[in-house]
């Protein structure tokens, strides 16, 4: 999806370069163990550093962040402890961890790693698409020998560390695929009941359509880059990991499974290998301080459990291991560093945790909390501690979220008008357009870029064609990402920029339900997505019913009723009704497809691969209320 290319972009002002000055001041740049060990054990890389699609797309150029080795020092449009972590993070390639494990780094948002066994090789967490897997597979075969894959992982349900899972087994015969229980249902229900609108706001967090640069984008927080546009699959487990504590023993490994749902996802576990003393932390422990809310839309994360289960990590391995080594990042060698690194990042999801409680029960709102908070001298001083991907900002509201909802209390809160109207009275009360912007531009010039931002917003949804405007805030937004130590905070404020100065650029389709999610659906998930689907404007006082058999439901046919009422679609398994408006029949594939505009219902009708009964038209009519959910939706704009 990258598009690359200026875009309008202009220099850091003298504001932005004292800042960022100035945090530079107080950094421990001097510190190059992250340095030292990113680079440790590396083996070699791709020839050609762009992974592309069959047809030749790109899906990643692995070397679009060589640019951050250029200077040692920060440019003035790059906060220089974000530089610093680019720089750690854009090494790529094949990397020895210990004496038969490897990793992939570089090759995706997350890493490949690699267990050898007697004869094959266990593969963690193939990536997001199969092209990034292929290749990586193949750089490690190019160095190690051509080892067969005798196992699949899965750590945890986010796509990044399943996608790429049919490149492992196809044509490798029956292949076990491990994975925690649920974690089929989590990434399914992700990344398709609220599908469309966070892979839009992925596109701000991560920025694949900015072009890369000191003045775009730098880093995705957790890696260089995110890879896109390649073929998304999920190979189904075979093996579901239920209790902390069961092992598993293949190709003469020994691995050891500690569950941690709830924690950075809802199904979740970290795996240790007691013969080589390796801890695979999954995306529990890393170079950063993670999301408890991420950016692009997702359910809370209980920084509570979070805590907890690394103290529980420790316990259970922590006078086992002497290497970590998380799935985004790069490892930590040596008994006593291990056990501090967890210790500590243990410690600053209990702080977030409990220091926003604290202050909310003192009366505290979200945003006073989140204006409030700072780290402890101690854990502040540890780079991996840093958010370059989470922020103590927005995890301190996450918490607040969690536990208090989206309201903080105060009434005139509760009902606020919606931004267009809003911002037209703002507007007129501060006297107008053209009044609101010459005093915009004054806060601008004295470096106010948060105001400035703020204030425009309600101008822009007043009139968004007002291009003043638009170019006033996409400057206040551009020097705001220029002095973000976060990643992805940089990738919002710059996407925001771009589409203000450029507009929304449809760029065309990205599939969400691939034939491997269909297949992973149950037929409940599917009306479930249907229902939310659902229109209830334009159904309005419509009653109907639908009896539509499944015909390979497991266990032979089931009948499913479905009815349309009070502005809802209701479904009830193994049910009947005595005088049903319609019947139909279809696999369950065929059900999908039909519900998620991979086919027309007339095609699949007249294909055969759905029967109606003599009221096709009722059909016809549910459908027609299902809303079809367009991606390039206006953020910045009304």
């Amino acid at each position: 999806m990258a598009v690359g290319g200026a875009y309008g972009s202009k220099p850091a002002t003298e504001h932005t370069t004292a800042a960022n000055r100035a945090a530079r001041d107080g950094l421990p740049l001097a510190d190059r163990r992250d340095y030292e060990d990113a680079a440790r054990g590396f083996i070699g890389t791709l020839d050609d550093p762009v992974i592309r699609r069959a047809d030749g797309t790109p899906v990643i150029d692995i070397d679009a962040h060589a640019f951050v080795h250029e200077a040692d020092d920060a440019p003035d449009e790059v906060h220089p402890s974000l530089w610093r972590h680019a720089q750690v993070t854009a090494h790529h390639g094949l990397f020895e961890v210990v004496e038969g494990v490897y990793q992939v780094r570089g090759f995706d948002l997350a890493n490949m790693t690699l267990v050898e066994g007697d004869t094959g090789v266990i593969v963690i967490d193939p990536l997001s698409f199969t092209e990034t897997a292929a290749a990586a597979l193949a750089l490690y075969r190019a160095h190690r020998g051509d080892r067969p894959v005798s196992a699949v992982i899965y750590t945890h349900s986010h796509g990044d560390h399943y996608g790429g899972s049919r490149a492992m087994v196809d044509g490798a015969g029956s292949v076990p695929v491990i994975a925690p229980d649920g974690m089929v249902y989590e990434a399914v229900a992700e990344n398709i009941y609220a599908g469309t609108a966070m892979l839009r706001r992925g596109i701000y967090m991560y920025g694949p359509m900015l072009a890369t640069g000191p003045r775009g984008q730098v880093n995705a927080g957790l890696a260089s880059a995110l890879s896109t546009g390649g073929s998304a699959t999920l190979v189904p487990p075979t093996d579901l990991i239920t209790r902390t504590g069961e092992t598993r023993t293949i190709d003469g490994v020994e691995m050891v499974f500690q569950m941690a749902p709830g924690t950075e996802a809802p199904a979740e576990f970290l795996v240790h290998f007691p013969q080589r003393r390796v801890l695979c932390a999954a995306e529990d422990v890393n170079h950063l301080m993670h999301n408890l809310y991420t950016l692009r839309g997702a359910q809370v994360r209980d920084a509570a459990t979070w805590w907890k289960t690394l103290n529980e990590t420790i316990r259970l391995f922590g006078a086992d291991t002497e290497v970590i080594l998380g799935q985004h990042g790069w490892p930590r060698w040596g008994a006593d560093d291990v056990r501090e690194y967890l210790r500590d990042q243990r410690d600053l999801y209990k702080f977030i945790h409990d220091q926003t409680l604290r202050l909310a029960n003192l009366g505290g709102t979200p945003i006073e909390i989140a204006e409030q908070l700072r780290l402890p001298a101690g854990l502040d001083a540890q780079w991996y501690s840093h958010g370059y991907y989470g922020s103590l900002n927005h995890n301190a509201k996450a918490v607040y979220q969690r536990y208090l909802g989206w309201y903080d209390s105060h009434p005139a809160h509760l009902h606020p008008l919606p931004p267009t109207e809003a911002g037209r009275r703002y507007v007129e009360y501060m006297g107008g357009a053209d009044g609101v912007l010459e005093k915009a531009r004054s806060a601008f010039d004295d470096g106010d870029y948060r105001w400035v931002a703020e204030v425009l917003t309600h101008v822009m949804f007043a009139d968004p064609a007002n291009t003043d405007a638009a170019e006033l805030q996409a400057d206040a937004l551009e020097q705001l990402g220029y002095q973000a130590e976060n990643a992805t905070w940089r990738n919002e404020y710059l996407m925001a920029a771009l589409e203000l100065r450029q507009g929304v650029r449809d760029l065309g389709s990205i599939d969400l339900a691939t034939a491997d999610v269909f297949a992973a659906m149950t037929t409940e998930m599917i009306l479930d997505y249907a229902g939310i689907k659902l229109n209830a404007e334009r159904a309005g006082d419509l009653a109907a019913s639908v009896v539509w058999t499944v015909e390979d439901a497991p266990g032979g046919p089931v009948d499913y009723l479905l009815e349309v009422r009070n502005g809802v679609l209701v479904y009830t398994a193994d049910a009947q009704h005595p005088e049903p408006d319609a019947t139909a029949s279809s696999t369950k594939a065929a059900l999908a497809q039909a519900l998620f505009g991979g086919r027309p219902l007339d095609e699949l009708v007249a294909a055969s691969d759905i029967a109606i009964g003599d009221e096709t038209d009722v059909v016809a009519r549910i459908f027609g209320l299902l809303d079809d959910f367009p991606l390039w939706f206006e953020i910045v704009r009304p």
